[in-house]
């Protein structure tokens, strides 16, 4: 198995991290698996399908890797950080929680905030460029708050609210101390000023929640018992109106009828769901505005995708039926998520030896899955570096590796909320592209990527708006298509289109 060293990482830290793994992938590019040391921890690196498979396939290779250790002061054992019986149980109760029908109801949380979102640009329509990653992830934050806890916390109006401002530190702080090795020991870092702050961040994070479960459950009694009228037609003290169905109401039911979860149980959940759904689905949709902003075509057939749709009506809400015809943008979140994937590493624990591609990992190897070069293979991913959303139409998928294209992991521990962050992601796009015409500013070769909690550009993603003019379109052209040969013919046609995606699309950023 080929080696590197992993000391070069500690020198700048996050800055480094994605830079010195992707520079270890093209030394290793033949065989796409490597080895490197974390600290004192030996890490396997795989990005070739076939290697992934084995790893994310398995039923006995489920525990996450060493680092989600470190999120245990703040998300305890919940869904994204148990193992064993214990996530096998929490796997079969939640997984109910994100059946369609149920997350068609909060397609009208996702409305409402992005509306929100896009009344927020238009003061800088058509003037100065505007970074949108901050105005995206308070966008995020507002509905996954509503929609994992049923309350608005209205940070799209107030981005400095302490709760906010703890949830992104505590965010920063996981981050420094997965590279700084010496930080790991829990009693030590507590010790330090950074595992301070560190603590008070934590504690008005958790009193919150709990505060909202508490007061929540007070409600269902009062229903139970008829003393309060049904939940919908009641206000809710922290939002002030009508209060909608959130997961923790199905928590909640799960704790009153059998008492299956207590109620920090549920603490966990809902702080998972809010580190979860928060800034990976922001950054989502941040790399799909950012690319398509530099694509004209690209931004065109989207834009008459919408029209055919929509007309010139750019305040009706989006219906689960509208993101069913939203074929092509749906492509285009796709193709964003396989050139910046939310998430650059998946990791996994190994409790025992496995063979991978020949080679025998040991057991208490970490596992890396590298999915930002996963989805750079050139055999499966012609001229990977161009933006070409035509790969995801379900023609040009056909016979491609399941595991090749993992944005939201793999297996049987794959995202159990993926379903729900698409449509966020569609509902999101579709209604700022309704409104505007979008430009990106910075090239791909001027972006410097970071590897934090997600893949981040160094210096934001600036794009300039500008608000379209109507569409004369009257809504009813359903046989919009967008469709390149398949079989044979068919790579030869992405490596020629690619051309109209992007003249020059070199790593440089690397």
């Amino acid at each position: 198995m080929n080696e590197g060293s992993g000391h070069r990482c500690r020198s700048n830290g996050e800055k480094m991290l994605l830079q010195t793994m992707c520079g270890l992938a093209e030394i290793y590019d033949s065989e796409r698996i490597f080895r490197f040391w974390l600290g004192f921890r030996p890490v396997v690196a795989f990005f070739k399908a076939e290697s992934v498979e084995v790893i994310l396939s398995s039923n006995t290779v489920i525990d996450k890797s060493f680092d989600y250790t470190l999120l245990h002061p703040w998300l305890g054992t919940g869904l994204l950080t148990s193992w064993g019986g214990k996530w096998r149980l929490r796997r079969k109760m939640l997984t109910p929680a994100f059946h369609f029908r149920i997350l068609e109801d909060f397609v009208p949380i996702f409305n409402e905030q992005a509306q929100i979102f896009a009344s927020l640009l238009q003061p800088h329509a058509d003037k100065r460029t505007v970074d949108i990653v901050p105005y995206i992830t308070m966008c995020t934050l507002d509905i996954i708050c509503e929609t994992a806890m049923g309350v608005k916390v209205g940070a799209q109006q107030d981005s400095n609210s302490r709760y906010v401002r703890a949830l992104y530190e505590v965010g920063e702080t996981f981050m420094a101390r997965i590279m700084r090795p010496w930080l790991w020991p829990t009693k030590l870092f507590f010790m330090s000023a950074r595992g301070r702050r560190f603590q008070e961040n934590l504690s008005h994070l958790h009193n919150f929640t709990r505060k909202v479960i508490q007061d929540r459950k007070a409600e269902l009694l009062k229903e139970k018992n008829g003393e309060l009228e049904i939940t919908q037609n009641q206000p809710d003290q922290h939002m002030g109106v009508k209060r909608r169905k959130a997961f923790l109401d199905l928590l909640l039911g799960h704790h009153l009828q059998n008492n299956a979860l207590s109620l920090e149980d549920i603490r966990e959940e809902v702080d998972t769901f809010m580190f979860e759904g928060h800034d990976t689905t922001a950054m989502g949709i941040a790399w799909s505005m950012y690319l398509i902003g530099l694509h004209e075509d690209a931004q065109k057939k989207i834009q008459e995708e919408l029209d055919s749709i929509f007309g010139d009506d750019r305040e009706r809400h989006i219906t689960t039926d509208d993101l069913k015809r939203m074929k092509y943008l749906e492509c285009a979140i796709k193709e964003a998520q396989r050139l910046f994937p939310s998430v650059p590493f998946i990791g996994r624990e190994l409790m025992e030896d496995v063979v991978v591609n020949g080679y025998t990992v040991p057991r208490g190897t970490t596992c890396f899955v590298f999915t930002y070069m996963l989805h750079r293979d050139k055999q499966i991913f012609p001229n990977p570096e161009a933006f070409i959303p035509e790969r995801f139409l379900p023609e040009n998928s056909i016979g491609r590796h399941p595991f090749s294209y993992v944005p939201f992991s793999a297996g049987p521990r794959n995202c159990i909320g993926q379903k729900f962050a698409l449509m966020e992601e569609k509902v999101v796009c579709a209604t700022l592209l309704r409104r505007y015409q979008i430009q990106s500013v910075h090239h791909r070769d001027k972006i410097h990527l970071l590897a934090e909690l997600v893949i981040r550009s160094k210096q934001g993603l600036r794009v300039r708006f500008r608000e379209r003019p109507p569409s004369h379109n009257v809504g009813h052209n359903n046989s919009l298509r967008w469709s390149c040969p398949a079989g044979p013919a068919r790579q030869h046609w992405l490596s020629e289109n690619s051309r109209l995606f992007d003249d020059d699309m070199r790593l440089h950023s690397i």
